[in-house]
């Protein structure tokens, strides 16, 4: 098995808010990132695909292509957006860094198993102290 990361950025602005919450145990829990004027991020995602290199390319995935798909559904959803109010997959969640990654996992999936490979990991680079990995 063969692993191919690619690595795109995006912006984003959203909060932490529990709409269950006063606005006392939201900043209680969250702090700044409570802030009701939003706040925002320089995210690094890192995609990593795995499989079988085809005999014909010796590619896992076109690492190229992969970066176009990552533009496409991803980063164009979520660039320079508010990720509480513009963006689809989000709706109804709280735009935690968790949550966020299993989004991007959930609307990137099935475009990279179409083209005969598997999402392996995803490591979301929130701040450059704080990022998150998922597997699936």
């Amino acid at each position: 098995m063969v692993y191919l990361t690619r690595v795109e950025h995006f912006n984003a602005a959203h909060k932490l808010q529990n709409p269950n919450w006063t606005d006392e145990k939201n900043v209680e829990v969250f702090g700044k990132c409570a802030n009701p004027n939003w706040h925002g991020h320089n995210y690094e995602l890192h995609v990593t695909v795995k499989g079988i290199p085809n005999p014909e390319t010796g590619f896992v995935f076109n690492a190229k292509e992969l970066g176009t798909l990552i533009k496409e559904i991803i980063v164009e959803q979520v660039d320079h957006r508010n990720l509480n109010v513009d963006v689809a997959f989000m709706k109804g969640k709280l735009t935690s860094a968790e949550n966020l990654i299993v989004g991007i996992w959930n609307e990137l999936k099935p475009h990279v198993e179409k083209r005969g490979a598997q999402l392996h990991k995803m490591k979301l680079n929130e701040t450059p102290n704080i990022y998150v990995v998922y597997y699936g």
